[in-house]
């Protein structure tokens, strides 16, 4: 069977991350700039291969001093690590249109594997003539896990981060068009 490319719609699609904050709200951030293909078997959505990443730099919080604190050895260490990437081998099939998507994830320079809840919001035929589809994609992950270790512990000895990170995406797609013999 021929392999099919997927190439990610940057303005239908968007990544996003949260965290909380002194253990009573979410603060929330987004990377302004990312990519992403995938490879499917033919038109079969459930043999995609997903190729993400991520520019730390683009990181946004709306606030500056946050976001440069992020970029710096603290927390994303963005000089020595400039991309965060996730190459997804596998989806699992849950129910209807639910999968878990498996992969790894690399950040700072360390690599491992997760695991992310995943639903395929289907494929339609553009005005275009291009065909597109759609994905939701939803996980955690352990900070600390991929060296991201900074802590403040407040006053009253609370935890000023947790080091839970909750990820969501929406991404659109648009397939490749195959060349035609000339």
């Amino acid at each position: 069977m021929s392999t099919t490319k997927w190439a990610m719609d940057p303005t239908h699609s968007e990544v996003h991350f949260k965290v909380r904050h002194l253990m009573v709200s979410n603060v929330s951030g987004q990377f302004k700039n990312f990519n992403a293909t995938v490879e499917t078997d033919g038109d079969d959505m459930a043999t995609a291969k997903v190729h993400f990443t991520a520019d730390i730099n683009s990181i946004s919080t709306n606030n500056e001093q946050r976001d440069g604190h992020l970029k710096t050895g603290d927390f994303f260490d963005a000089e020595n690590h400039p991309q965060l990437t996730f190459e997804g081998n596998r989806l699992e099939k849950v129910s209807g249109d639910h999968y878990k998507l498996h992969g790894a994830l690399t950040m700072r320079g360390v690599t491992k594997d997760i695991t992310l809840d995943a639903e395929y919001g289907g494929t339609m035929q553009d005005p275009w003539g291009n065909t597109r589809a759609g994905f939701s994609v939803n996980g955690k992950i352990n900070r600390k896990d991929f060296g991201v270790s900074f802590s403040m512990v407040t006053e009253t000895g609370g935890i000023a981060l947790s080091d839970e990170v909750g990820i969501s995406a929406n991404a659109e797609f648009v397939k490749e068009k195959a060349l035609q013999p000339a």
